[in-house]
Formats: structure tokens, sequence, C-alpha cells
């Protein structure tokens, strides 16, 4: 179920990185961790809903295909590296 949003996003700070996987799950990281929580999300228009494994809820809005709104704050679609 690979989806247009996939990718890794970055918060504004750095600190914290949604992983938007592409078989439906996803990852969020903070700081030096690389996985602080997890779960599964669906993506309607551009909205997202998250259902973490803990049972927590959130939800986020895609601006456009670089640009995602969710907690408060903004990511931005992290560009893949270059080799």
């Amino acid at each position: 179920m690979s989806h247009p949003y996939s990718g890794t996003w970055v918060a504004e700070d750095g600190y914290f990185r949604q992983h938007i996987l592409p078989d439906g799950r996803y990852d969020e990281a903070r700081g030096a961790s690389d996985q602080a929580r997890g779960g599964h999300y669906e993506i309607d228009g551009n909205v997202i809903d998250y259902w973490d494994d803990a049972g927590f809820t959130a939800d986020g809005v895609f601006f456009d295909e670089n640009t995602l709104f969710h907690g408060g704050m903004i990511f931005r679609r992290e560009k893949p590296q270059q080799s």
C-alpha cells in the first residue's frame, strides 16, 4: 500500500521525525531515539490519522507534497540522500 506521502518527515526543530512507511505503519522518532512510538496510519485525501500501538490517536494535514502539520508542528519531507 505505497502512498505518495510515504517517507521521512522532520519537524522544523529536527527533534521529531515521522517515518511514514509504505505498508501503512509509521515510526515516530525523537532526538537520538529512532523509534519513540509506532503504529498504523490511514490517509484520506490530505488528512492522516494515526493509531499508535499503545492506543494513542492523532491526526495531521498535508498542506502539499512536502509539508505536514501534525501535533502543532510543521514537518518537512526529508530529501533522500544522494549517493
